[in-house]
Order: C-alpha cells, then sequence, then structure tokens
C-alpha cells in the first residue's frame, strides 16, 4: 500500500489524480467505501483537468481569485517583522478549487448533481439527506482546514459581491460543535485577523476590482451580537447556539459537564435555558441570503440530529421566503458514520498517509518488537502499578523529546490517556513521583462521574472550570507549568496543541465509542516547527488493545516506524546546532564574529518597464512551419518553466481563433517568474505585439491564423518569448543604487538554536557554534575544511554560514535575473580581518558572479564599517582540487595559494 513512486515530497507541488493513494491490496479494495469517498476520484481528476485548462468556464470573480490565492508570489510578515514568503499547500488548493468548480462550472444544486459523479454504483440519493449543496472536505488532521474555510467564505463573499446572478451569499454561519474548537477559531478569527494576516484578500486593483475596499464584514461572536446588517456577517458559534428552541444549551452550571466542553449532540429536549439574551438561531433564520461552514464536521453523521436538523431548519425557513441555502461546507479529518462508510458528499480528500509523507504532520513512531516485549501489565489492583512500565516507557520517551525540542525553545508535552475517570488522578499523581521533572506539572482532566470535567475528584466551581480550559489550550507556552497532561476524553477534536511529542494510551476502545485512530493520533500530529522542512515524530505507546487499535489505520495506508525505545536507545531523527554557551572551554566574546547587514545594493524598478520594445530585444527568428487543419484543430499550450499541460485551444474551424487567451497565457507566465506584481496591463500589448512583428521569419503575421498559434505552442517559440522577455525586462528593472549603508548588523552570538539533518559533523573548538555540519552533496570537503580552520594558529574564530545566521548577498544571475547568495563560511583572523570564503567542488554557472558580487560586497562592508572604525572584510574562493593538491599549514598560506576569484 505505498505511496506512487512519484508522489511528490513537497506539500506544495501539485498531486496528479493518478498519483494518489489507492488501496492496494485486492481485500482492502472490497472496503472501498469505507476508505476512499465515492465522488473523489471522478471529481479529483475533472478538477485536475480544469485546473491545467486555466480555469475556464470559471467566473470572472473566482478566476481572478484563484490567481491571486495560488499563481501569485506572497510574502508575509512573521512574528520577527521579517517578511517570508508564503503559499498554500496544494491539498489545500485543491479543496477551494473543487467547491469553485462544482458551482461554477458544473452548476451543482443538489445531491442529484453530486450524484454523476458517484465511482459507485450502490450510491443512491437517499443516502443524501439534505436539498441543497453540501460539500463535504476531508483533510487530515493539522493540514490546515481553516483556511479552506477563510477562503470559501472570501469567495463566497465577492462572488455575490460581483456576479450578477450569483446564488452564493454574504452571510456566514461558521459553526464548532463544542466550546474548546470555538476557541481554536476564535484565535483565527477575532478581528477578522485570518482575512489580512493570510493573503485572502487581493489588493485593490487586482483584475480592476477594489477587493479591501469592498470587503466589509461583522464578526459576531456566540452572544457578542452586533448591528445585523442584510449582508456582511460572519456568525462564530458553537452548534449549540444555532439549535431550535426546544433543545436545551449545555452550560457551564450542569451537573453533567460533557455536553459543554465535547459533545455536539445537545442534551435532551426540555426547553431552552439560557442565560444569553441573544437568540442566535433566530437571527440567522430571519437572514435572506446565508451559507454555513462546519468545523470537525464529522460530528454530522446522523439526520435524527439536532445539529443536522437546525441546519435544515434554516433551509426550510429561507424556502418559505423564496430563497433557500446557498452553500454548505464542512471540514473534517474523519468523515464517517458509525459503521464506517464515509459521508458519500466528500469532495475532496487529502488522506493522513500522504500529509504524513509530505511532512505536514508528524510521523507517528511506535515501540519495536524488542521495546514492546519488555512490557508487562502486573497483576495489582492499583493501576499505576498495573501500567507501571508503559508510564515508565512514556516518560523516557518524552524526556529525550524534551531534552531536543527545549533547546530549540520549545516544550515538549505527554500526553496519557486513561481507561476511566477513577485513574485520572492516580496516573497524574504517579508520574509526578517518579519523574521530578514533572512535579507540579501534570494537567489533569477528567469526568466526575463520567461527566463533569475537573481537575480533582471534586467538583469545581465556573470560574475554575474556565480556567482548566485555558490551562490545557494554553500548555504549548512556556508560561504554563504543566508539562503533562492525563485525559480521559479530549480525543476526537478541539484539543489541536502543537507540541504532545509522546502518547500513552492505557485504554482500550470497542467499535461504540465512535472513536477512530486519526481521532487519537490526531492529538499529536500538529507540527511544532510550521514552515521547516525538517521531519518531526511523535511517539505513540501502551497497552497492547490501544496499540491494536492505532495500528488498525494502516489499512488506510498509513506505515508506522517502529523504533527502539526505553533505556540506553535513543534515534538521532537531527541535529541540534546552537551557540555552545555550556562549554567552559570556549570564550563566547572572543569566538564572535560581526558582520554588517548591508540595504541591499540590487533593486527592480517596475517604473521603466513601459520602455521595453519588442522590435529591440535582438532575438533569432524563427520560420513559420507549416500545419494541417487538423494538427490545429487541438492545441496544447505547456508552461515554460516546467513543461506542464497549462491550456488547450479546441477549434472548429467555424470563424478567426482567440489569440487572446495565448498573449495572456504568456504574459502571465513571465510576470510568475520575474516575479512581478503588476505590469499585467503593460506587458500583454508587448507580447503581442512581438509575436505579430517580430519572433517569425515571415513577420507580421497573422495572429488569429490557427497555423500561427500553433507555432505559438511549439516549445522553441515559447523558449524565444521567454527569454528575450526576461532578459529585456532584467535589464530594464534591475537597478544598481551605486551605495550602499549599514542598516543593521549580524552577530553570530544571537543565533537562534536550530535543528538539521543528522548528518555527519565536526564539533570545533574555535566556533562559537556546537556541530559544523557538512552538507550531503559537499563529499566530505566543507567538513575537512572545517577541520582546517579549526587547527589553523593564525584562525582565531571561524562559523559555518548557516541560513539560521542570516546572511546573504544579493546578487544578478547569468541570466540577468536577481538572486541571494548564502556564502560558506565566516573566518575571523588573528589580525582581525573577517574573511568570507566560498568554498566549491565543481564551478557553477553563476559562480563568477556571485564572486564578482560577493568582493563588491566586501569593498563595500570594509568601506562602512571602518568609518565606524569596523574590521576590513576580504574573501576567498577555494576549489576542492586546489585545496586537496597543496593543503595549506595556515590560513595566510591558503589566502595567499588561492587568488579572489576571478582575478582581480
Amino acid at each position: 500500500m505505498a505511496l506512487h513512486p512519484e508522489f511528490p515530497k513537497s506539500p506544495y507541488a501539485e498531486l496528479l489524480p493518478e498519483q494518489r493513494w489507492f488501496p492496494a491490496a485486492e481485500e482492502l479494495r472490497k472496503s472501498y467505501a469505507k476508505l476512499l469517498p465515492p465522488l473523489v476520484a471522478t471529481i479529483r481528476g475533472e478538477v485536475s483537468a480544469w485546473r491545467s485548462a486555466g480555469y475556464a468556464g470559471a467566473s470572472e470573480t473566482s478566476r481572478a481569485l484563484l490567481n491571486w490565492w495560488f499563481e501569485t508570489e506572497h510574502l508575509v510578515e512573521q512574528a520577527d517583522g521579517a517578511l517570508s514568503p508564503f503559499r498554500y499547500y496544494f491539498a489545500q488548493r485543491e479543496a477551494v478549487e473543487t467547491v469553485i468548480w462544482l458551482h461554477d462550472v458544473r452548476k451543482v444544486q443538489d445531491k442529484f448533481d453530486l450524484l454523476r459523479f458517484s465511482s459507485l454504483k450502490e450510491i443512491s440519493p437517499g443516502d443524501f439527506d439534505e436539498d441543497w449543496p453540501r460539500y463535504v472536505v476531508k483533510m487530515a488532521t493539522g493540514a490546515g482546514k481553516t483556511k479552506v474555510l477563510s477562503l470559501l467564505i472570501a469567495w463566497s463573499f465577492f462572488h455575490k459581491r460581483y456576479e450578477p446572478d450569483s446564488t452564493l451569499a454574504r452571510n456566514f454561519l461558521l459553526i464548532a460543535p463544542n466550546i474548546i474548537v470555538l476557541d481554536r477559531l476564535r484565535a483565527d478569527f477575532d478581528g477578522l485577523r485570518i482575512f489580512f494576516n493570510d493573503p485572502i484578500l487581493p489588493d485593490n486593483g487586482h483584475a480592476g476590482r477594489n477587493w479591501r475596499d469592498d470587503f466589509q464584514l461583522t464578526l459576531h461572536i456566540q452572544d457578542d451580537v452586533r448591528v445585523v446588517r442584510d449582508t456582511g456577517n460572519l456568525f462564530l458559534t458553537n452548534i449549540h447556539r444555532v439549535y431550535l428552541g426546544d433543545v436545551r444549551e449545555p452550560s457551564l452550571e450542569d451537573d453533567d459537564l460533557r455536553d459543554y466542553f465535547l459533545s455536539p449532540f445537545g442534551a435532551k429536549p426540555v426547553g431552552k435555558t439560557t442565560d444569553s439574551k441573544t437568540d442566535l438561531g433566530e437571527i440567522v433564520r430571519e437572514i435572506d441570503e446565508l451559507a454555513v461552514f462546519n468545523d470537525e464536521a464529522h460530528h454530522i453523521h446522523d439526520p435524527r440530529m439536532a445539529w443536522f436538523k437546525s441546519i435544515q431548519d434554516i433551509h426550510h425557513r429561507m424556502l418559505q421566503k423564496d430563497g433557500r441555502l446557498a452553500l454548505q461546507v464542512d471540514v473534517t479529518a474523519t468523515p464517517r458514520h458509525n459503521n464506517g462508510a464515509i459521508f458519500v458528499q466528500t469532495v475532496a480528500d487529502y488522506p493522513l498517509v500522504e500529509a504524513i509523507h509530505q511532512d505536514v504532520v508528524k510521523h507517528p513512531v511506535l515501540p519495536d518488537v524488542a521495546s514492546r516485549t519488555r512490557l508487562q501489565e502486573h497483576k495489582s489492583a492499583i493501576f499505576t502499578e498495573r501500567y507501571a512500565d508503559y508510564l515508565q516507557l512514556g516518560i523516557e520517551e518524552w524526556r529525550k523529546s524534551y531534552a531536543e525540542h527545549q533547546a530549540l525553545g520549545k516544550k515538549a508535552v505527554l500526553f496519557v490517556m486513561v481507561d476511566d475517570t477513577r485513574n485520572c488522578d492516580e496516573v497524574g499523581s504517579h508520574l509526578e513521583k517518579i519523574c521530578p521533572e514533572l512535579e507540579g506539572g501534570v494537567l489533569v482532566i477528567h469526568t466526575k462521574n463520567n461527566g463533569e470535567i475537573s481537575e480533582a475528584a471534586s467538583g469545581k466551581n465556573k470560574d475554575e472550570l474556565e480556567k482548566l480550559r485555558k490551562e490545557a489550550n494554553s500548555i504549548d507556552t512556556w508560561a504554563s507549568p504543566h508539562k503533562a497532561i492525563v485525559s480521559v476524553l479530549m480525543l476526537k477534536e478541539g484539543w489541536d496543541v502543537r507540541n504532545v511529542t509522546t502518547i500513552v494510551g492505557l485504554r482500550a476502545y470497542a467499535a461504540q465509542s465512535n472513536i477512530l485512530p486519526e481521532q487519537t493520533l490526531g492529538r499529536g500530529l500538529r507540527r511544532m516547527y510550521f514552515g521547516s522542512d525538517m521531519p518531526e515524530t511523535v511517539s505513540v505507546m501502551g497497552t497492547p488493545a490501544f496499540m491494536e487499535f492505532v495500528e488498525s489505520i494502516q489499512s488506510e495506508g498509513v506505515t508506522f516506524e517502529h523504533v527502539p525505545m526505553g533505556p540506553g536507545t535513543g534515534r538521532k531523527e537531527s541535529l541540534i546546532v546552537e551557540v555552545d554557551a555550556q562549554d567552559a572551554d570556549k570564550d563566547i566574546d572572543a569566538l564572535d564574529i560581526e558582520l554588517p547587514r548591508l540595504t541591499r545594493r540590487f533593486n527592480r524598478e517596475y517604473k521603466d518597464l513601459d520602455a521595453l520594445d519588442p522590435a529591440k530585444l535582438g532575438n533569432a527568428k524563427l520560420p513559420l512551419k507549416p500545419f494541417t487543419p487538423e494538427q490545429t484543430r487541438e492545441i496544447v499550450f505547456k508552461t515554460m518553466l516546467d513543461a506542464e499541460v497549462h491550456h488547450t485551444i479546441q477549434l472548429d474551424g467555424a470563424g478567426p481563433a482567440d489569440y487572446r487567451s495565448v498573449v495572456g497565457f504568456f504574459a502571465r507566465q513571465l510576470l510568475k517568474e520575474l516575479r512581478l506584481v503588476g505590469g499585467y496591463d503593460i506587458l500583454y500589448p508587448k507580447v503581442k505585439a512581438f509575436m505579430a512583428g517580430h519572433l517569425f521569419a515571415t513577420s507580421p503575421v497573422n495572429l488569429e491564423d490557427p497555423v500561427v498559434l500553433r507555432n505559438l505552442s511549439e516549445p522553441e517559440a515559447g523558449k524565444i518569448l521567454f527569454d528575450s522577455f526576461k532578459a529585456a525586462i532584467n535589464a530594464l528593472t534591475i537597478q544598481d543604487t551605486g551605495s550602499v549603508r549599514i542598516e543593521d548588523r549580524i552577530r553570530l552570538r544571537d543565533t537562534r538554536p536550530f535543528r538539521t539533518e543528522n548528518r555527519p559533523y565536526l564539533a570545533p573548538k574555535k566556533s562559537l557554534f556546537s556541530k559544523i555540519v557538512g552538507e550531503p552533496n559537499a563529499g566530505g570537503f566543507e567538513l575537512a575544511f572545517a577541520g582546517f580552520l579549526d587547527a589553523a594558529p593564525d584562525v582565531a574564530s571561524f562559523a559555518k554560514n548557516y541560513l539560521a545566521v542570516g546572511f546573504k548577498i544579493d546578487y544578478v544571475k547569468a541570466d540577468g535575473d536577481l538572486s541571494n547568495y548564502v556564502p560558506d563560511f565566516l573566518i575571523k583572523t588573528t589580525d582581525g580581518t573577517v574573511w568570507i570564503v566560498e568554498t566549491k567542488g565543481r564551478e557553477e554557472r553563476d559562480l563568477p558572479q556571485k564572486m564578482t558580487r560577493l568582493r563588491q560586497w566586501c569593498e563595500d562592508a570594509t568601506s562602512a564599517s571602518q568609518a565606524e572604525s569596523g574590521p576590513a572584510y576580504r574573501f576567498v574562493y577555494v576549489d576542492q582540487a586546489g585545496y586537496e593538491r597543496n593543503p595549506p599549514q595556515t590560513f595566510a598560506g591558503l589566502a595567499a595559494s588561492f587568488t579572489e576569484y576571478p582575478k582581480g
């Protein structure tokens, strides 16, 4: 059941339908309906073709938004104020595209329209309980379902705002199943921050619209309902606020608090009693247009439930006013009924097996056979004595992860699941007793009388319970004293902290529990280090019954790594590199190296783009190839960067061909490659003039001629156009400012600890870093060179220029494009000079440009630095072959032997 051999590792890469996970074993295919949603295979293939065709058939609004979200390069501000690139995962993109395609292109209105995509004959209209468009998006825990919700909310708003005949809505009901999930959603949506922190709203002017000015939305959270206008309302609430009047809302005053914290089902129908003076259920039923979005929507598995009936009632109220519910989108990792069958409304699927492979979530690791055989369930009436081996193993694994992550500023959390409420306090006390690091650091959450959540056997008042909920949600932070949590419940969803590294299961699960293996693992799947490409793991261990339950998820393609656990074992998934302040033999002040952070020397000035003259690009002219009418019937255009099919033009010969999409295709490809935010309106006519008058030897040509269009689809035509425009645009827009200044300083001692792959390394004496880690493609040369620097008598200190240091230099590449260059080593010699050293096993195309720029940087840095009595900066290029022929003994000897490249 392995993934396709070409399944991409990057979560941003397009996932082709033929590469997706499929149950390989014959016996599993018999349970196809429980493994793969019946609509997904067909929809996935058609959406893929639609994407390749440039979203043909979508509304103008939808196409503009899709291109902004997924085809435009975005920079977002981080917590430290720095800008970094932002991209949506492909799984998020596919989910959004699927809903838009179903609405815009296939015009799906109800279950009968959806049935056309079914791959199973057994599926019938009776399997759909709703009479309005309902789409279920299945995405693994931690894959970013909230971002999908935010994108679709924005799409619905703008579609209704800009499309004259839109059936969508500008009022939204975003529903959580319980107060825990509501807290998580509130963290993203409070103040509408997700719409402005993420690149959701296009810049004003994109596609001729004032998106940001027109996005007028008011957020109402639970009972905090502000002025409700006809349109532009986002109601964020847990499901109980939307129930019909005869369904009672759970409260902190209840004797049984399961419903308040965890349950989506609602209590017994005894008449609605709530302290709220605002009846949100009535408010949303009075609105004329509405779209409903459900988070953790696996709860809506039965049409008899209050959740489903409430949404159905909203729809019926709208029908009475000659309207209808515009849309329902449900997101969940496990859209399953109690019998295990997947919701038939599921239209997009990103399973856990794919998310693990792409490092979107942590990799679950289990004890190997030898480690499991050392675990015994002892005969004892005392719970902690019976499972002492399992708890001890959990502590040992947690200790290892705690030490690793503490060095990186993160707190690792231990999560213990027990069998019933009577044993929570016992396990909590036991952990603190046998593990000094956990003394005062165990948060116990259980249900008194199988219901009330409290920290101890006695009940808690309202304020204490609210505090408990906040402590559970803040356990990731160093402000929280807790490092471990013991619980019976909190398994299905909501408690989505990121720092769980060890899960110990001391309870068995029966089918009637309605809890799935992925829901149990989900509490530890979210990544701690978002944006990092380093794999992360969560260690899972427990009783044989628990492990059998967890491993049952292997039927869905998930494979577990089994590793040694316990005393004397340790797996090095990664290395921690940090400033070695703990080594008493190192003088951090003396070993520190300071570098000036100079302002950029090269910048783009887009205002000069209008000066581009298509007649003066100096390109080679192509002969116009003859093609038959049959050869021009279907014309395929591929992207210039990766040769993927972008769109296809079908010609019937009834009239002139529309060349505008072809001109627009090349113009957008140029903008994307050159990272030009604007300029399409300037570039389009210039690309058109170049095609018609300067690309072919027989120019001018008629762009409406199918033969000309067929010639334009040839690879050589695209290459000449692309290369010519790229060189000309770079020459016009990249400007050398001619001067720089120091805007800040980089000090190696300020480098934060970071993780890197487990590779050979040197533990240096003359570097303030704990390790010099070699690159895998350097063939050991980096480590050999680091060893030379560590031994050279005239080297005072040195360091590898890790990305975490933040030292990079802007330069112009051989093809004229702008890029950044990260040199290899930083050295301070005994005379105080700072050297920048580049080491190479073989020359590369841009090496001359890099070294010319490095020399210029050293001159600029020296000039700016010495004006402030700082050091001089110089550089040396060291090639491996020359170094190995004549190994130097001193750095001065190296600098003399390896002259600056290129020779000055």
